[in-house]
């Protein structure tokens, strides 16, 4: 089991000032299990570094993912099917490429459960494998 990180979680984990770092960092230095992270919401999470904080959190960032503290999970060929017919699928629920890729990743895992705030996204996604995902925090 792994315990799958969301943009939101990851980037709230680094940000002091985000309403939800406490509830995020708790989760993620509490966590038993490896951490994990879609390797698309690292595009997004150094947007808003680069947007909100300093780049130095970045460094420190792939400091920990270098040492291990991370695991990055990229997607596979057969992820891109399962990315473009969740696209389609929700199309008028404004679901991007990158919630479609983390939902894809947690699919191949076989993951029950999500570190994500975007609970309006994943409590509408409908995952092959369990009928529907426990969302952390």
């Amino acid at each position: 089991m792994a315990l799958i990180l969301d943009t939101g979680p990851l980037y709230a984990s680094l940000d002091r000032s985000d309403a939800e770092h406490v509830a995020c960092r708790r989760l993620i230095e509490e966590a038993e299990e490896p951490l994990v992270i879609p390797a698309p919401v690292l595009v997004e999470v150094d947007y808003w570094i680069h947007t909100r904080l300093h780049p130095g959190v970045l460094v420190a960032l792939l400091d920990d993912i270098e040492s291990g503290a991370y695991r990055v999970e990229n997607l596979i060929a057969a992820d891109y099917a399962r990315v473009r017919s969740l696209c389609d699928r929700y199309d008028d629920a404004d679901i991007g490429f990158v919630d479609a890729a983390v939902l894809a990743i947690v699919e191949r895992l076989g993951e029950p459960k999500l570190a994500t705030l975007d609970h309006r996204h994943f409590g509408t996604l409908r995952p092959r494998h369990v009928d529907a995902l426990v969302l952390l925090p």
